[in-house]
């Protein structure tokens, strides 16, 4: 099933770090990159739309596939809510010829790079602190204080992991950190080189 050639790239870091903005500034540099959409259980946010920023499926049939193996990873990121990489999502983009780019949780990105590690780029987005990680969740107004707190705890969880990936990439400027990204990637790309 795994085809030694297929590259991709992995993109990991704890809620609000910046992986989905720094993900966004990738594709738009390499044509040869294409976004992987995860599944996940959550209610679209926003303007959200199913098949581009998620797969949304419900509950019951995400289970239903996990116990078809249809997942290359999948988490319960937080309690009831289902995040996963489906395998024919990266079929999708490989017959395409092109590179899948995975913007997944920490867990999810350290099982996917175990089973590529010849083939996968990882990245791992630090935040300048927690403080700082707390304040830009705080800005989105998406989160109750329950909900913060646990993010903010799950951060210094993954946090501690950051050791297990190719590259750390520190988002103290978003701009700079992009930057940063687009160096590794561009050599990972050219020459495999993670």
């Amino acid at each position: 099933m795994t085809n030694s050639n297929h590259k991709l790239i992995i993109i990991t870091a704890p809620s609000g770090a910046g992986k989905t903005s720094i993900t966004r500034f990738l594709m738009q540099q390499f044509p040869q990159l294409a976004f992987s959409v995860s599944a996940a259980t959550r209610k679209p946010r926003g303007t959200e739309k199913d098949g581009v920023d998620y797969h949304f499926i419900s509950e019951e049939d995400f289970k239903q596939k996990i116990q078809d193996q249809d997942f290359v990873e999948w988490e319960m990121v937080y309690e009831g809510k289902y995040y996963g990489t489906l395998k024919s999502e990266l079929e999708r983009i490989w017959n395409q010829s092109k590179i899948p780019v995975l913007d997944i949780d920490v867990k999810g990105a350290i099982h996917v790079q175990q089973q590529y590690p010849q083939t996968s780029l990882s990245l791992f987005i630090v935040p300048p602190s927690v403080d700082e990680l707390k304040k830009r969740l705080e800005s989105r107004g998406t989160e109750t204080e329950a909900s913060l707190t646990a993010r903010i705890n799950k951060a210094a969880y993954e946090l501690s992991f950051k050791t297990h990936f190719n590259q750390c990439v520190v988002n103290d400027n978003l701009q700079q950190a992009c930057e940063t990204a687009e160096k590794i990637v561009s050599g990972f790309i050219q020459n495999g080189q993670q």
